[in-house]
């Protein structure tokens, strides 16, 4: 499970570095450097977190998920997928 864990934290901090390249001044060279020093965080959190059970997990991101949710209704977005 422990890899698992390691690669979702991986996929989220990709998304949030991917929408950094196109929101703020934050080349791709740049964006890659930032996946790369915070790979080892992934892989530590994913160590520390490896015998925790499912009531143990929480997630408390509900600003990001609001602004999500709001993103999702509006007639001009930032992104379109």
């Amino acid at each position: 499970l422990e890899p698992t864990v390691a690669m979702f934290l991986q996929g989220v901090m990709s998304n949030l570095v991917s929408t950094a390249v196109r929101l703020v001044p934050l080349g791709q060279t740049e964006g890659q450097a930032v996946l790369a020093h915070l790979s080892p965080l992934c892989a530590r959190v994913a160590a520390q977190t490896a015998g925790l059970t499912p009531e143990d997990m929480t997630s408390t991101a509900f600003l990001s998920d609001i602004a999500a949710m709001r993103h999702e209704t509006l007639t001009t977005r930032l992104f379109r997928s």
